[in-house]
């Protein structure tokens, strides 16, 4: 059974429930209060909707371990997963991941709404069918990868709402941005790694990182304003506003480093903003989101 929740890569799922959660958080309809606030939220309906996303994404996990099994036993930092250690039949974790995304999908569809399951079902193909096979193609492929990786607030945002609105693609605009430094100082740290399994990261295309340390520094540079979006829609006030702009200033330092200083320690600095970063702006949005 621990082979099998490996496979689900469940520190990666949490990040996307909670993603998925502040989706659903601002898809729900204003009150006059908290309570009634809280009270106006279906406890079915939000359960769900996490279940169901955690068993897309659970699925899209197993499925693209059993795709990479022969990449993964080449990465030291992969190499002890179940299927290059040859603890299950890659075809029983085939098996596992098919039946766990399509129940995902029918829990979003018949539990919740067919709009979400639709997201989910396109979050799952873009990151299998697109994303995967590209990354031992281009270095492009963290680009197209970001995509369905900012999607789980969206399928958050369609649940409770049941339609999408420019506030749904503003949570979409900013974990689509944070991405790239997080995973850019990944690839960074990893990059010897990559190499071996013919990965084409771009810290392994241009292996002096100048052009990843660039990349780092620019996203980070637009996810500032980007991140205030949300209090010049009403989304949040202006202690949000604030908050979001010390952190950003904060995150862009890290990258700025990096640039300056081009070392594996910078890099290690800057995922761990990346890791505080996501569940501080979203705690920002929760407590100071207007009625």
């Amino acid at each position: 059974m621990r082979d099998y929740i490996e496979l689900t890569k469940p520190r990666i799922t949490w990040l996307i429930l909670m993603s998925t959660g502040i989706g659903y958080f601002f898809g729900l309809h204003g009150a006059a209060n908290w309570w009634e606030f809280l009270r106006s939220i279906s406890l079915l309906s939000l359960l769900h909707t996490i279940v169901g996303t955690g068993l897309i994404a659970s699925g899209t996990a197993a499925l693209n371990q059993w795709y990479e099994r022969e990449a993964d036993r080449k990465m030291r930092r992969t190499s002890m997963r179940p299927l290059p250690m040859g603890k299950m039949p890659a075809g029983r974790a085939l098996g596992f991941g098919v039946a766990l995304s399509m129940a995902g999908f029918l829990e979003l569809w018949l539990g919740v709404n067919l709009l979400s399951g639709l997201i989910g079902a396109f979050t799952l193909v873009s990151y299998l069918f697109l994303y995967t096979p590209l990354k031992q193609r281009t270095w492009w492929s963290t680009t197209i990868g970001a995509i369905p990786g900012a999607m789980p607030p969206v399928i958050g945002f369609a649940a409770a709402a049941g339609h999408l609105t420019p506030q749904s693609w503003v949570l979409f605009a900013i974990l689509f941005l944070w991405q790239f430094p997080h995973f850019y100082s990944i690839a960074w740290m990893y990059k010897d790694d990559y190499a071996r399994a013919g990965i084409r990261m771009l810290p392994v295309v241009e292996p002096d990182c100048r052009s990843t340390a660039r990349q780092i520094v620019l996203y980070g540079l637009a996810l500032v304003p980007v991140s205030l979006a949300p209090a010049l829609l009403g989304m949040s006030g202006r202690v949000y506003m604030v908050g979001a702009l010390v952190l950003g200033l904060w995150f862009l330092y890290s990258g700025v480093r990096v640039a300056v200083d081009r070392t594996v320690a910078r890099a290690r600095a800057v995922l761990l903003a990346s890791v505080l970063y996501l569940p501080l702006i979203y705690g920002l949005m929760l407590v100071d989101r207007p009625l």
